[in-house]
């Protein structure tokens, strides 16, 4: 029986030893992920409450808890979400998930510390040369794992939970061809203007559409997503071209026209 608050929570007397329960909103905010994802662990089975209210909202338990912890640390060390799926399903034991997670994270701080003490030896060396050679510092950025700050910049902590959920809707398969769709339609694109084909042209207008479905894959419809994301690359198109093979502003002013040539 779910009896009332209790750190968070609420708490349900289970031979004369109360157990905690959240609430599916209060274990989101008490872990920092969106009711969207817990609904969403839900729906494919993933992590699902151990209780309903009679009213059909959703009670987590302890053993809930533990079970989410695992999939958040095994999503850590990289694993896609159907490998998860699989590994949870065999009731990957606490201890044996607690301590991948510990070496993962060991490996961090191991790799944190190199890279501190290289770090520290290169200001070092530039304190007393001017000549530094380019060699070290492309060492050094192959060993530089970066968050990258261009994205916070353009994206609220909302969007960036909103996109995060889309990505585990998505799935790791659909993600990679969607990367695949992307890398054929930039230099088909390309190859076309260089042709002189006009954005009137059926295949130039059969190409915008594409290029729309691939953007409505990553925006879903909201206005706000897409707007960041053509601001984000608007102030950074040479970067993005440059690092990511993104497309030209040319390319993107071709596909506009293209696309609006559709009616």
């Amino acid at each position: 029986m779910f009896t009332g608050a209790q750190g968070g929570g609420g708490s349900e007397t289970v031979m004369g030893v109360a157990e905690p329960m959240w609430k599916v909103g209060e274990l989101a905010a008490q872990v920092g992920l969106t009711v969207r994802t817990l609904h969403h662990y839900d729906d494919i089975g993933l992590v699902r409450p151990s209780e309903r209210t009679s009213s059909g909202h959703r009670l987590y338990r302890t053993a809930d808890v533990e079970r989410l912890y695992q999939v958040l640390a095994l999503r850590q060390l990289g694993l896609g979400l159907e490998t998860v799926i699989e590994l949870v399903a065999g009731s990957a034991a606490m201890p044996q998930v607690l301590a991948a997670h510990r070496d993962f994270l060991a490996a961090q701080l191991d790799a944190t510390r190199e890279l501190y003490d290289r770090v520290a030896t290169l200001a070092a060396t530039a304190e007393n040369r001017t000549d530094t050679s380019a060699d070290s510092f492309l060492e050094l950025i192959r060993r530089v794992v970066m968050v990258d700050e261009t994205v916070k910049k353009y994206f609220s902590d909302t969007q960036l939970a909103q996109l995060a959920e889309r990505r585990e809707e998505l799935g790791d398969e659909q993600i990679a061809a969607t990367e695949a769709a992307w890398a054929e339609l930039i230099p088909r694109v390309n190859a076309a203007m260089d042709a002189g084909m006009e954005p009137t042209d059926p295949r130039a207008q059969e190409m915008a559409a594409q290029w729309m479905g691939l953007l409505e894959g990553f925006h879903g419809g909201d206005e706000g997503l897409r707007d960041s994301l053509y601001r984000m690359h608007t102030e950074n198109s040479q970067r993005i071209v440059q690092e990511f093979c993104g497309p030209t502003p040319e390319q993107i002013a071709f596909i506009t026209a293209a696309n609006a040539a559709r009616g």
